[in-house]
């Protein structure tokens, strides 16, 4: 429950955390077309980053299609030379034929159809992929989104991916995994 509370004094240590956590907050509430750069530290991984990936939808092991409900598997394809880190969910935004941004609701966890791996880092190297399901349902309700095209944003990125998806969606709601190695769909 947030209170309103007047502002107390803060050192300087905190001050600079306090300024970091705003900082953080504001870069990740946005998406835009353009590539963010990878973060990078010394001996570590740099995050994936748009310019380096290429998403696709398949339908491995069968488009899961029942009770109307729909789910498929979201793959993002490492096409860079360099090995990325991938860790999470990501970021899905639904768009009309025109590519014109509609109301989307996406819900992170275990779908209709596949159970939440959780958040790992993955190592994706050049050509390999990772994979998170991706469901909906097209049932009848007050709001049914003809939708066109889905933005990918993946996670930790500030840029997205935009990838063919002519689908009814009821109500715009999508669910997804995180990121995983590889999604089972037996």
């Amino acid at each position: 429950m947030l209170r309103n509370t007047l502002p107390l004094p803060l050192t300087a240590a905190a001050s600079a955390a306090a300024i970091a956590v705003v900082a953080a907050l504001g870069a990740a509430g946005t998406a835009s077309a353009a590539p963010a750069a990878a973060p990078t530290t010394a001996g570590k991984t740099p995050t994936c980053d748009v310019s380096g990936l290429k998403a696709s939808l398949t339908d491995k092991g069968g488009h899961q299609n029942g009770m109307s409900h729909e789910g498929t598997v979201l793959v993002l394809t490492n096409t860079s030379d360099r090995t990325c880190a991938l860790r999470g969910y990501p970021g899905l935004q639904l768009e009309d034929a025109q590519h014109n941004a509609v109301t989307t609701n996406t819900t992170w966890g275990s779908t209709y159809f596949i159970p939440d791996p959780g958040k790992n880092t993955l190592l994706v190297r050049p050509g390999g992929s990772a994979e998170a399901a991706l469901a909906w349902a097209h049932a009848d309700a007050p709001r049914m989104v003809q939708a066109g095209y889905l933005r990918v944003t993946p996670p930790a990125s500030r840029g997205f991916l935009t990838i063919p998806f002519e689908r009814i969606v009821t109500n715009g709601d999508l669910s997804v995994t995180a990121f995983a190695r590889s999604i089972d769909v037996s």
